[in-house]
């Protein structure tokens, strides 16, 4: 595959999106402990193991087959997140990615409802069907995980169907053990609706801010 997998900085009103380095450390610690009730299901570390989980993404990284971000809100200026795209595929040619997913993400509780995730998908999304010209963008999470399962949904990706012992759980105390995954995707057909629908979203949410700021 002769297409490399890199991820440039993607600049919203609410959530610039970084690539991650050891930079973004402090800032994920500090997220990550805020209220970790939300976190059941998906990787997320302790303030303490911030740095191996840096090293292995950006081990991911090495491989070309991931491209991990820091979620760093506009308004704190400070990291609250993470993202990635993640497995792309060339399926046609070895120079065209035809599909990519979009994984790895977790949020601080503070950040959830906040409009974030909604545009750093939209910038994710926008920059894989028309500065890659991706036919595919998918999404997974754990099958039970109910929350992650309605952001997604809330994204406007079509529910696909459930992959069972399809990768590795997260959930606590299940070390070594396979979990079932719901596997959602965006095509590129369906990509200007789901567009509008999550720049609804994104000029809803930064008009609150705007509000709440005044």
């Amino acid at each position: 595959m002769t297409f490399k997998l890199e991820g440039p900085v993607l600049e919203g009103a609410l959530v610039r999106l970084e690539p991650l380095d050891h930079r973004h450390a402090a800032d994920l610690a500090v997220a990550a402990e805020e209220d970790r009730g939300s976190y059941e299901f998906t990787w997320v570390p302790r303030a303490d193991e911030v740095g191996a989980y840096i090293d292995a993404q950006l081990a991911r990284a090495a491989t070309g087959q991931l491209a991990p971000y820091a979620q760093v809100s506009v308004a704190l200026g400070r990291a609250i997140g993470a993202t990635s795209f993640w497995e792309p595929r060339c399926w046609l040619t070895d120079d065209q990615l035809d599909a990519i997913e979009v994984g790895f993400t977790w949020l601080a509780r503070s950040g959830q409802g906040t409009g974030v995730n909604a545009e750093a998908k939209l910038l994710l999304f926008r920059h894989a069907f028309e500065q890659w010209g991706v036919s595919r963008v998918d999404l997974k999470t754990d099958a039970r995980n109910r929350r992650s399962r309605a952001a997604i949904e809330r994204t406007g990706a079509s529910f696909e169907g459930v992959l069972r012992n399809w990768s590795r759980s997260w959930a606590p105390g299940e070390d070594g053990l396979l979990r079932d995954s719901a596997i959602y995707s965006i095509t590129a057909a369906e990509w200007p609706e789901c567009r509008e629908s999550l720049s609804a979203r994104v000029r809803k949410a930064v008009q609150v801010v705007g509000e709440t700021v005044r």
